[in-house]
């Protein structure tokens, strides 16, 4: 049986995409995207728990990305999770796992010179934790 690699999210833009072209000027865009889930818990108080997602764009979609996304954009992103491993300067084998766009909507209204689709709305404010500040017993 074949497997599946199939990645939708939601969420906002960390910070402005990191746009570099590559030799024969294929883009590539990189951005964390956050990602925020509420629930009640026990107690029936309200709990947000936000992911981040590190999201790599090719060519098309990463100049779109360069000339209408910015901090705090609302997208809708498709694609499948790629995992890259490296040595640090000390030898250490690291990894990162990255969402490889396909498909990119804008969700933002629509402003006067604005982006977003036709029908296109903001799903609400949401407190986002900064990019980078995670909980002390997470191992990075």
């Amino acid at each position: 049986m074949r497997g599946v690699n199939r990645v939708m999210l939601i969420g906002n833009l960390g910070k402005d995409p990191d746009v570099q072209f590559l030799e024969g000027n294929i883009g590539v865009a990189k951005f964390p995207l956050a990602t925020t889930e509420t629930f009640k818990d026990r107690t029936g108080k309200l709990v947000s728990q936000t992911e981040w997602h590190t999201v790599v764009l090719w060519r098309g979609l990463a100049e779109l990305a360069q000339k209408y996304l910015h901090k705090g954009s609302l997208v809708y992103i498709e694609g499948r999770l790629r995992t890259r491993s490296w040595e640090d300067k000390e030898g250490n084998k690291k990894f990162a796992t990255e969402v490889i766009g396909d498909n990119l909507i804008m969700l933002d209204k629509r402003q006067d010179g604005g982006h977003g689709g036709p029908g296109s709305e903001s799903f609400g404010n949401q407190e986002i934790p900064p990019f980078g500040e995670h909980s002390p017993d997470l191992p990075f």
